[in-house]
C-alpha cells in the first residue's frame, strides 16, 4: 500500500549519476561579440546590403524596431496617454454595433446558418471512440 511513499524515499536518498558526460569545466567567456554575423550557411557569406545601416532597413537596433512595433495593439506605453489607449471615453468611440451584413455571433446568422445540434447517438459515437457505431 506504501510502495510509492517507500520507493520515492529509496530515490530521494540514493546517489544518482547522470547518463550524459561533459568535457571541461563549465566556463562563461568573458567578452561576446554582438555584432551582426552572416549565417555560417548562407550561400553569400556576407550579410545584407545596408544591414544595420539605416538604408532599405528602417530600424538600425532592435529597441529602434520595438519603439514603433505593433502586435494586438502598441507596445509603447500609451496606456492612460492623451492620446493612446484609455484616452476616451467608450461613448466617443462610436458604436460597437455590427454594419448590415456582418454577425459577431454564430447564433446571431439565419436558422440555416446555425449548428445543429449533436444527436444522443452522435454523443455516444464521440465518447466511445466510434465504438458503438459498429457494435
Amino acid at each position: 500500500m506504501y510502495a510509492t511513499r517507500v520507493l520515492r524515499q529509496a530515490a530521494a536518498h540514493a546517489e544518482r549519476t547522470p547518463l550524459i558526460r561533459f568535457i571541461g569545466k563549465r566556463s562563461v567567456p568573458e567578452q561576446v561579440d554582438h555584432t551582426p554575423q552572416p549565417h555560417p550557411a548562407s550561400p553569400s557569406g556576407a550579410l545584407p546590403a545596408g544591414f544595420g545601416s539605416g538604408q532599405g532597413n528602417s530600424h538600425a537596433s532592435f529597441s529602434s524596431y520595438r519603439d514603433r512595433a505593433q502586435q494586438h495593439g502598441p507596445l509603447r506605453k500609451t496606456i492612460g496617454a492623451g492620446s493612446g489607449i484609455g484616452g476616451q471615453s467608450a461613448s466617443h468611440l462610436g458604436s460597437v454595433a455590427p454594419p448590415k451584413g456582418v454577425y459577431f455571433d454564430r447564433n446571431e446568422l439565419p436558422e440555416r446558418f446555425r449548428r445543429v445540434p449533436l444527436t444522443a447517438a452522435e454523443i455516444e459515437a464521440v465518447e466511445t471512440g466510434g465504438a458503438t457505431l459498429f457494435g
